[in-house]
């Protein structure tokens, strides 16, 4: 535009004389700038708008999506604007609500109880959860972006990850981690999923540590070998003796007293037995509960070891008892009194000859305690976590001779939790045992 003002100079002002000259110039002069401010306003209403949209456009197109455009009146330019912005402002929402669901759906992933592994259709780890690196020693890093076999080199998972591609069906196997000495039993679900075209485009793999199932499959295998063989032993000899007596009419009054009291014995450990069986079976129970009660502690620890007294003087055990009188607590009296039943018959049982069993009781602020104490045989530090499993005995010859059932521990222990205690035991082989009950005095029992 200069150039072309300045042609026009050069053209018409040498044909105008005197000072109509000068109103030439002057004309000139003005008409440019108008032209100037015309073109300037042009730009600004129009040509800069597209330009400051088209940078908009290329943020929006980037990911930035805070990226807006100037929005001055309501011409179609502005409205153009207007528009990118509202299309700016949509896309920033709709970007948001995507991370906050990605965010919501890696923090369900990653606190599964399960673990969690995603391959794509090569075979690449594309993800995994926090549940997977624990389970199988294994970070983020040594993982993603890895061909699975080389990760994870196990036969069952190779094999589960072929079968699931090659019948784009869901494979479960299951595979058997060792971690110190522990075993881990972990069962393996590939699932695979598809586009809208029904196109395979990779895998899930779902890792269950159904160990803990394993373990309570192995315990009721346990019980009911347990329960078969404790019933198998007095029910054999009761069934032995009796034919024996049928068959032969010239045993003398004495052999058939004494097969009598064989059969009585027996027959008794076997009631003890069942009864037993059904103590722990109720206790177990879910909707088992205790009778709460205001009780004096004192009076049934004094009972219990008036009960016990013939069976400590047979065996020529000295029961020794230190119990204070104002002993007050709230609990189930006849549940409390089993416990205390339990662990002084254990005790004498267990106590060399001419022994001797303590029995102590005291209380603080919080807590009421009481301690059974004797020399006996006492347990290998090894076994001490397995003494309230239901049918362990230290001494098997000893617990059958004194007619134990196998399940007397175990029954303290759950009446004992019941009451929101707990147990502890401190032993020496050879020395003796200290079985130390901890009660709360006053509580709002959970049963």
């Amino acid at each position: 535009m200069t150039v072309l003002f300045l042609s026009l100079l050069y053209v018409f002002v040498p044909l105008v004389q005197g000072s109509d000259r000068i109103i030439v110039v002057l004309a000139l002069i003005g008409a440019h700038a108008v032209i100037f401010i015309l073109i300037y306003q042009i730009y600004l209403t129009y040509l800069k708008p597209n330009e400051q949209i088209k940078v908009v456009l290329d943020e929006l197109i980037k990911g930035n999506y805070s990226a807006r455009a100037y929005e001055k009146s309501h011409h179609g330019i502005d409205r153009l604007g207007y528009a990118v912005n509202k299309l700016a402002f949509n896309l920033q929402n709709l970007n948001r609500q995507d991370k906050m669901h990605s965010r919501q759906l890696h923090t369900v992933i990653d606190n599964m109880e399960s673990g969690i592994m995603l391959l794509d259709t090569q075979g690449y780890v594309q993800l995994i959860n926090r549940k997977f690196t624990n389970l199988f020693d294994l970070t983020e890093q040594e993982v993603k972006n890895k061909l699975y076999y080389h990760v994870l080199t196990h036969d069952s998972i190779y094999q589960a990850v072929q079968d699931a591609f090659l019948y784009e069906d869901t494979i479960k196997n299951s595979i058997t981690l060792t971690k110190g000495n522990a075993k881990i039993y972990i069962e393996i679900v590939a699932v695979p999923f598809f586009n809208e075209s029904r196109e395979l485009r990779g895998l899930v793999f779902v890792f269950h540590d159904i160990s803990e199932l394993k373990q309570v499959e192995q315990i009721r295998k346990d019980f009911v070998a347990n329960v078969s063989h404790e019933l198998k032993t007095p029910v054999t000899s009761i069934k032995g003796f009796a034919e024996t007596m049928l068959d032969d009419d010239s045993i003398d009054p004495e052999m058939l007293r004494k097969f009598l009291t064989i059969i009585y014995k027996e027959s008794d450990r076997l009631q003890s037995l069942i009864h037993d069986l059904l103590e722990l079976s109720k206790l177990e129970r879910d909707e088992f509960k205790i009778n709460l009660n205001r009780i004096n502690f004192s009076s049934i620890v004094r009972e219990s070891v008036t009960i016990v007294k013939d069976m400590a003087n047979k065996r020529n055990v000295e029961l020794i008892l230190d119990v204070n009188d104002d002993l007050n607590l709230t609990g189930d009296e006849q549940r409390l009194k089993q416990v205390i039943l339990n662990l002084l018959y254990n005790a004498i049982s267990y106590s060399k000859k001419d022994g001797k069993v303590h029995v102590s009781a005291y209380k603080n602020q919080q807590w009421l305690t009481l301690t059974v104490k004797d020399n006996g045989i006492g347990i290998p530090e090894s076994l001490i976590g397995r003494i309230f499993e239901r049918f362990y005995r230290v001494d098997q010859g000893r617990s059958r001779e004194t007619g134990g059932t196998g399940l007397g521990l175990a029954i303290v222990k759950h009446i004992v939790e019941a009451h929101d205690g707990f147990i502890e035991v401190d032993s020496q082989y050879g020395v003796g045992s200290t079985f130390t009950i901890n009660l709360p005095i006053t509580h709002g029992l959970t049963n």
